[in-house]
């Protein structure tokens, strides 16, 4: 199941937020290349797009002249790193030890249900959110019937696979397990702070992890979403959620608090998954010819073209750190990116996860290890979409030897990394140089939950239209367009059952019956 539907409908302007730096035509825009704000960047030429040219079977293909894995010149748009202070800095002392405060973290994830019986009302939360399922303003009122009608047609195909992986999602209690290995860590760098965790769409609900806090009565928070690439639709929404949240508490608004958007470009974080990859890769036969598959999960192409989600650009630099990390290692394999967990009739960022190995079968690709890039934590995308799904579309697909990295979960040097990502923002709000692990620009600042959306917001503009005229075949255009007729009709229908109260949908008990 997928925690990501667009409707094909122009988003509005108050449901996007557009990063300062992006633009409808700049989504590939990313940061600079240094680890460090102080050290120049590298030369471009300095990094490497996999070429066609370094697989074994160059020479079978060569008549095509196609490059089996795309190349990519990323644009480089750094945002200045701002201060987005709401308060003082904390007073620390020169041990480190954080004084007169009381220190709280909170780690942001999605949730997942933890059994059979969880699995339609979690799908309900999750299309619930206008983040996730973005309806025209005329059509809002419609929000939670549609989520209804989605959350119980795909109840029993997500329950099928949660079945498949134990009765429910391992998310829980991994997120738990981080956030206590989180705790000892802070304590171990001096740093008393007690680690909460809030989920977006299940227990323990964001609001129930806030309760806790204030009863606790932390003074500081660091609000820490455990996705390391920013999207509108992960980080975003969870922060969406925390805005509202603290506007309407007296406590939370006097509560001095700073969010770490994004940190895939941190150091400990890059180092980690190259230890995993690198251990992988020594499972094979002939490492060295293993094809290197990063997976991340997809976003509509809306959200990234038109409403400017950084999501595209920050995974691409975050691979090309990676293998900048094996470089030095003398791991020189080659390797792609391609996004999976997509559904809907919307166009995704490309290209498919599903399409891409089948390719690698059809051009000799023998050796294959999956990375899920976007993944901290193991469930039901890779336990069960990558290990199960991918993995035998691979081997019909003539690919004979499958490998996969696990998900970093507790591995030390990742905790340590968050924990010093933790330690760096609490005295100077945006400025990375507490830890002797370097710190980078990022394409979304750290800053206050208000803040941060705020410098989304004031950027937001009317989207343009995605397709401007009529084409015919098998086209972007027809897709949408397609796209678009079908959604339109889902919504009529569903429009006439609320307003008559009869229908399928009635008769089926999705909808409640008043008569």
């Amino acid at each position: 199941p997928n925690p990501i539907v667009a409707l094909p409908s122009r988003p509005s302007s108050s449901a996007a937020m557009n990063c300062p730096a992006m633009s409808a035509s700049a989504s590939s825009c990313s940061s600079s290349y240094s680890y460090s704000t102080f050290r120049p960047p590298p030369l471009l030429a300095q990094m490497r797009s996999v070429q066609y040219s370094r697989l074994p079977f160059d020479e079978a293909f060569a008549a095509s002249k196609q490059p089996l894995f795309s190349n990519r010149l990323l644009g480089k748009h750094p945002l200045p790193l701002r201060a987005l202070v709401t308060s003082d800095p904390l007073n620390i002392s020169s041990s480190g030890v954080v004084s007169d405060e009381k220190i709280g973290v909170l780690l942001l994830n999605l949730g997942g249900p933890e059994t059979l019986d969880d699995v339609q009302p979690f799908l309900f939360n999750l299309f619930a959110d206008p983040d996730i399922i973005r309806l025209p303003p005329l059509f809002r009122f419609l929000q939670k019937p549609l989520a209804q009608f989605i959350s119980v047609a795909r109840a029993p195909k997500s329950k099928e696979g949660y079945a498949s992986i134990g009765g429910g999602s391992p998310l829980r209690l991994i997120t738990d397990a981080q956030a206590e290995e989180l705790r000892k860590s802070l304590w171990e760098k001096n740093v008393p702070a007690k680690v909460y965790v809030g989920m977006r769409y299940w227990h323990p609900f964001t609001e129930e992890a806030i309760e806790q806090i204030k009863r606790d009565g932390i003074t500081k928070l660091v609000v820490l979403p455990l996705y390391p690439q920013f999207s509108i639709s992960t980080s975003g929404s969870s922060l969406r959620l925390l805005e509202r949240i603290f506007r309407e508490d007296e406590y939370l608004v006097n509560m001095q608090h700073t969010v770490i958007p994004s940190w895939y470009q941190r150091e400990g974080y890059i180092k980690a998954m190259a230890n995993l990859i690198q251990s992988e890769l020594a499972k094979f036969g002939s490492p060295s010819q293993v094809v290197i598959f990063f997976s991340a999960h997809g976003v509509p192409l809306a959200y990234v073209e038109e409403a400017g989600d950084p999501y595209k650009a920050e995974m691409e630099e975050c691979v090309d750190l990676i293998m900048e990390e094996l470089d030095k290692r003398n791991i020189t394999n080659a390797y792609t990116l391609a996004y999976q967990s997509r559904v809907g009739p919307v166009e995704w960022l490309k290209p498919y996860t599903e399409e891409a190995i089948t390719d690698l079968g059809k051009k000799g690709v023998e050796n294959l290890l999956a990375v899920p890039i976007s993944f901290v934590s193991e469930h039901i995308e890779t336990l069960e979409e990558i290990d199960v799904e991918y993995k035998e579309l691979a081997l019909k697909s003539g690919i004979k030897n499958w490998g996969r990295v696990p998900a970093l979960g507790t591995e030390p040097m990742f905790i340590s990394d968050l924990a010093d990502a933790v330690v760096e923002s609490l005295p100077y709000v945006g400025a990375m140089a507490a830890s002797n692990l370097e710190a980078r620009q990022s394409l979304v600042p750290l800053g206050s939950v208000e803040e941060l959306l705020a410098t989304y917001d004031s950027q937001r503009r009317e989207l343009p239209a995605p397709v401007t005229m009529w084409e015919w075949g098998w086209t972007k255009s027809a897709e949408t367009w397609n796209g678009r007729a079908a959604m339109l009709a889902v919504l009529a229908l569903l429009v006439l059952e609320v307003t008559t109260g009869k229908g399928f949908l009635h008769q089926w008990g999705i909808l409640p019956s008043f008569q």
